[in-house]
């Protein structure tokens, strides 16, 4: 995979992720909006090397517990 391809997947995780902690009524539009705003602009800047993940920085903000972002995953893990 080429950098273009690795960040759409990521943005594309990024948003299912934050579908679903929106449904599961742990974080709003509005959070999760600034949260991919904040991924975008990290990840321009580290072109190499690992970029943050949309978990790590909804709880970074103080907008999701590690309880929360497990629930999600678990979730996340039944539907695939």
């Amino acid at each position: 995979m080429d950098y273009e391809s690795d960040r759409r997947s990521t943005m594309d995780y990024a948003r299912y992720f934050g579908r679903t902690a929106i449904k599961m009524g742990f974080i709003d539009s509005v959070q999760m909006q600034e949260a991919l705003d904040e991924q975008r602009i990290y990840n321009i800047f580290l072109r190499s090397g690992r970029g943050k993940l949309i978990g790590e920085i909804l709880y970074e903000n103080g907008w999701i517990t590690f309880k929360q972002i497990d629930k999600v995953l678990n979730a996340i893990s039944e539907y695939q």
